[in-house]
């Protein structure tokens, strides 16, 4: 008896064993993670639904040798960088205005000290005429505002700092002239893209402004595609990728350094023209304005566009801070690309303001945007009131 009552007990420990084993492993089997996909900004989702440029199939290289690619070529696929939002375009200068206030301060001060004083002599003028030329404002805009100011002066007598600085306001906000068209043509035409060329010498910023420029149009709700004709600087198209995967805009570029940059070029309005996207930015290499197999080479970067799709607008990047410099690239980039339009970086890092009024009178083009820092949302529309406010806070 006693023995089958232990045998009984033994099965039933055993099965109690048994069945605490089995819950504790089931306890322990890991959950699969949960995973998402950031939404990539439909370069592809125009009106006819055509395939997306940045789809799976998409990155295969064709014949030419162009892919387009979230990627850098050669290299494993990498988590594209987390996506964000571009701060609206509209009032960006406004917004850095304490930047643009904390350059110019010397300049804008200074004209109002010496238009202040109880009396305006010679000498004075002199000053005057000594501050502005520092300032990068060009003679003739120099000698221009100097006859505005003394005529004004000697007419309203008036030496009160608030109508002084009206006065200068109204004179500054003339010569850097209000009524040019600052606006960029990112409008589909035609079926076809707006194509925009950016162009400028070596170590300007030229690819960091692409980027820049891009999540100003991401902002305006624009669909874009970079292309990445900058084929001589290896890291010039993963550095442009980057830029656009932040913001969900597919890049163009070949699968080999030291590929033609016209047709790079030319496969990327390609690439735009099939997806429907509203803008194509094109990188190009930067190249000094004296090289002339360099200029020429533009050139033809510009006219093998052409052939596919109109190069709306080239945009010539300066830097500020380069000064007189600067004035005889721009000339040199307007004679063989037609200029449509002047980006002018570090404009923060200058009290040389007037510069944007002297390229202005040389080339017959305006300033469009302005580069006020480092930050990824620091490239402004250029508005000459909140400019000339800033000159003279």
């Amino acid at each position: 008896m006693w023995i089958i009552i232990g045998i009984a007990a033994v099965v039933l420990i055993a099965a109690i064993i048994i069945a605490v084993v089995v819950r504790s492993r089931k306890t322990r089997v890991p959950q699969a993670p949960k995973t998402s996909q950031a939404p990539v900004r439909g370069a592809g989702s125009g009106p006819s639904g055509s395939a997306d440029v940045d789809s799976p199939r998409a990155h295969s290289p064709p014949a030419g040798g162009v892919a387009v690619e979230d990627a850098p070529a050669g290299e494993a696929a990498e988590p594209a960088p987390a996506f964000d939002t571009p701060a609206p375009a509209q009032g960006r200068l406004a917004r850095l205005r304490a930047r643009l206030v904390r350059s110019n301060n010397v300049f804008g001060k200074g004209l109002l000290a010496l238009l202040s004083s109880d009396k305006i002599d010679e000498d004075v003028w002199d000053e005057v005429e000594m501050t502005l030329l520092a300032a990068d404002l060009g003679t003739d805009a120099t000698d221009e505002l100097i006859a505005s100011l003394r005529e004004r002066v000697k007419i309203e007598g008036s030496r009160s700092p608030e109508r002084v600085r009206q006065i200068l306001h109204e004179e500054l906000l003339k010569i850097v002239d209000p009524t040019m068209d600052r606006s960029l043509d990112t409008e589909r035409k035609d079926g076809k893209p707006s194509v925009i060329l950016v162009v400028g010498v070596n170590g300007v910023g030229k690819t960091t402004t692409i980027g820049k420029i891009a999540r100003v149009l991401v902002a305006e709700d624009k669909d874009v595609l970079l292309g990445a004709a900058d084929t001589f600087r290896a890291a010039a198209a993963d550095q442009l990728q980057t830029w656009g995967s932040r913001v969900g805009v597919p890049t163009v570029r070949s699968d080999k350094d030291g590929a033609d940059p016209a047709s790079v070029a030319f496969d990327a309005v390609d690439k735009g023209i099939e997806a429907e996207v509203d803008t194509v930015l094109v990188d190009t290499a930067g190249r000094l304005q004296n090289r002339s197999n360099l200029m020429d080479e533009l050139g033809k970067i510009k006219r093998v566009i052409n052939k596919r799709a109109e190069v709306r607008e080239v945009l010539l990047v300066l830097d500020a801070t380069t000064g007189q410099n600067g004035l005889s690239q721009a000339k040199v980039f307007s004679e063989v690309v037609d200029v449509t339009g002047i980006v002018l970086t570090k404009l923060d890092g200058t009290a040389k303001g007037g510069i944007v009024v002297a390229i202005q009178r040389q080339l017959g083009v305006p300033v469009k945007l302005v580069g006020l820092g480092e930050g990824p949302d620091d490239l402004a529309p250029f508005e000459p009131e909140a400019f000339v406010e800033a000159i003279l806070d």
